[in-house]
């Protein structure tokens, strides 16, 4: 049993990993941004449930969208297989933004940046 857990536990996380390795791939964070905060006018995919993801997946791999953008979704969502579907949508369902704490670490000096 301890093993099974093991097995399910890394198939999970190797989905996981593939699914943000395709979504790069694939140049979906040029305009969903790298944690599906959305960019400009583009949905958000952040935040969003995995049963609603999947059935806009679903509906652009049969052509059916309501945008002029959602046209270039199409040919993304038809290059996935039905498992990568279902991963891509529970992938995109988690995702969280993420900033580093050492972001700012670097100490700010203002001494010559004109008194801004």
């Amino acid at each position: 049993m301890k093993y099974l857990l093991i097995l399910g536990l890394s198939l999970y996380t190797y989905a996981g990993a593939s699914m943000k390795q395709l979504y790069l791939k694939n140049a979906c964070n040029s305009c969903h941004g790298i944690y599906g905060e959305s960019m400009g006018s583009t949905p958000r995919l952040q935040g969003q449930k995995e049963k609603v993801l999947l059935q806009k997946l679903k509906n652009l791999q049969q052509g059916k969208t309501r945008t002029a953008t959602g046209t270039v979704m199409i040919s993304f969502a038809k290059s996935l297989d039905t498992n990568q579907t279902i991963q891509m949508a529970k992938y995109l369902s988690q995702l969280k933004t993420v900033i580093p704490e050492d972001r700012y670490d670097e100490a700010y000096d203002p001494a010559g940046d004109g008194g801004s």
